[in-house]
């Protein structure tokens, strides 16, 4: 077995946040499992937690070293490798453009809402006048 890092000083950081993500992801399932199993149903105590306990642990592991796997795979590193390349590239908006598109985005909404406010009023008065006539 290799534990050797495929191209360890490139997509350092998009390689570590995706397998902390994962991790993460597989200790809560573990962890969740773990509680599932504490309602099993074997009568002996000291088998019930070595069962409650080692299957998530060995799930754990299992998937732990299956990312590790994943993220020094040449063909998934290398994407990831290549995918913070193009997120260096990008041109990320200024807090000032945030910011004012976040203005007219707020803008916009309340301006619409109030619109629809009022047709949804000119229609309840509408109808309820033309139910009146019948």
């Amino acid at each position: 077995m290799n534990f050797e890092i495929y191209k360890s000083g490139q997509g350092y950081y998009t390689r570590m946040v995706s397998a902390l993500t994962c991790g993460a992801i597989v200790a809560i399932g573990c962890w969740r499992l773990y509680e599932k199993l504490t309602g099993i149903g074997i009568n002996d105590p000291t088998m019930r937690i070595l069962v409650q306990s080692l299957v998530p642990l060995a799930i754990f592991i299992g998937l732990s070293w299956l990312i590790f796997w994943l993220v020094n795979n040449p063909t998934v590193a290398d994407f990831l490798i290549a995918a913070e390349g193009e997120m260096k590239k990008v041109s990320w908006s200024s807090r000032k453009e945030i910011a004012a598109s976040t203005v007219v985005v707020i803008v916009v909404v309340i301006s619409m809402s109030i619109l629809l406010a009022v047709a949804d009023l000119f229609f309840q008065v509408f109808f309820r006048a033309i139910h009146v006539l019948r």
